[in-house]
């Protein structure tokens, strides 16, 4: 019997990603089996993230599009700082498997270790200024949004981002709060190493 929403696909216990029944790509059927396939064709698999979420097909569909536009949008905001911010909130939040997501495709713009450590733990010794400076201000929002100022603003309009930008990395930075919460509230990947 195709997985629906009233009987979704369980993984076996040893392979389980989430608290709740996830609907794999092999188990879907109706909207939620297309959004798969297109999901296929554009990237080529599917995540356990994405998985976990698959109970609310139209939910998903919206949260994808958010996600790829905020990320992949042209912006004055380049993506190896917009990656910056999803593992500085991730780590700050302590998203195990949004970090080891993040920082695997951080990797394809930073190769340097101690440069990767350093955003994930120690966004403070960052040493490009401008990157320091917006994994500052995403780390301050994730744990003290409450004492936020004009002058975090100002940090990073110093370092030549205008509005538009600005407005990206709150957006990003508000964007991986949401997913974090989704990714610890479901249990998704919680036994992964």
């Amino acid at each position: 019997m195709p997985a629906t929403a009233a009987h979704p696909a369980r993984r076996p216990e040893s392979r389980r990603m989430a608290w709740i029944n996830s609907i794999d790509e092999a188990h879907a059927d109706g909207a939620l089996a297309a959004f798969y396939a297109d999901l296929r064709a554009r990237r080529g698999q599917s995540t356990p993230i994405i998985e976990a979420q698959g109970l609310d097909v139209e939910a998903l569909q919206q949260h994808l599009a958010l996600y790829s536009h905020l990320m992949f949008a042209p912006g004055g905001v380049p993506r190896d700082e917009r990656e910056i911010i999803a593992v500085v909130v991730s780590a700050a939040n302590g998203c195990g498997y949004c970090v080891r997501e993040h920082l695997g495709r951080l990797q394809y713009y930073i190769e340097e270790d101690d440069a990767l450590q350093a955003v994930r733990a120690a966004p403070e010794t960052i040493a490009d200024p401008r990157q320091r400076a917006i994994a500052l201000y995403a780390r301050k929002l994730t744990l003290q949004p409450h004492a936020l100022r004009a002058g975090d603003i100002a940090a990073l309009r110093a370092q030549g981002l205008d509005d538009a930008d600005i407005l990206r990395v709150n957006l990003i930075t508000a964007y991986f709060n949401f997913v974090n919460r989704i990714a610890q509230g479901l249990g998704v990947d919680a036994d992964a190493p």
